[in-house]
């Protein structure tokens, strides 16, 4: 008979047996994981100092062996990971459903593009899959998905990110704005750069490739002559 699984939260105690669960099961996944880029020393010092009054983090224990443990924050779950030798028994369900139910209005996570098992399961779980990256932006240089699962209200939850990402998007023009200003000031004619603005064009569709190069052109476009309107 298979010894029950009890979830409870993890104190500074156990940081060391959730640094050796976090090698092994990155170590497990092979192919699925990039290389790592810190040696494991580094890592067990990293998990060593987490302040667990910033994190919520779990560990699932069967029969008081430590088998998986996850960390989340309010928005982000930030790890979930399981022993090789208990994966497909029931633990990863358990740590996620615990977080889902600590998060009822929904959470992200991050995942290699290169880990299918692990997409697969979020998937499962009703998880979507919302944005991909080239990787540029983490240490391991892989390209990554951003995950969500969106709680118990899937709309209020996307168009909560929505909002988060209009806000970013005001900044960023604000931003283009006030440099088209100050290029107007030293620029030495008032005439536009078709070439230029091509270039342009061409940098940020290799950035959205799912608008496609015409809709970025014309987004440019805009951008570039409601920019030069405001500067006068």
């Amino acid at each position: 008979m298979k010894t029950e699984l009890t979830l409870r939260p993890a104190t500074t105690d156990d940081l060391a047996a959730v640094a050796e669960l976090h090698l092994a099961a990155r170590r497990g996944a092979g192919d699925s994981f990039p290389p790592p880029v810190h040696p494991d020393h580094e890592a067990r010092a990293w998990v060593a100092g987490w302040d667990l009054s910033t994190y919520d983090v779990w560990v699932a224990e069967r029969g008081g062996e430590p088998v998986g443990y996850a960390r989340w924050t309010s928005t982000w779950l930030d790890d979930l990971y399981v022993h090789p030798d208990h994966q497909g028994h029931g633990v990863g369900t358990a740590l996620f459903e615990l977080v889902a139910s600590t998060r009822p209005g929904g959470f992200c996570l991050w995942v290699f593009e290169s880990n299918a098992p692990a997409r697969a399961f979020y998937d499962r779980h009703g998880c979507l899959e919302l944005e991909r990256t080239d990787g540029s932006a983490n240490e391991e240089g892989a390209p990554d998905v951003r995950v969500a699962w969106p709680g118990a209200d899937p709309l209020a939850f996307l168009r909560g990110l929505i909002d988060e990402t209009d806000l970013v998007l005001g900044d960023v023009l604000a931003r283009r704005t006030a440099l088209t200003r100050a290029v107007q000031a030293v620029k030495p004619s008032a005439e536009r750069d078709p070439v230029r603005e091509a270039e342009i064009a061409e940098r940020v569709a290799r950035v959205v490739p799912e608008l496609g190069a015409e809709r970025v052109a014309r987004i440019v476009d805009v951008i570039i002559s409601e920019s030069l309107d405001a500067s006068r």
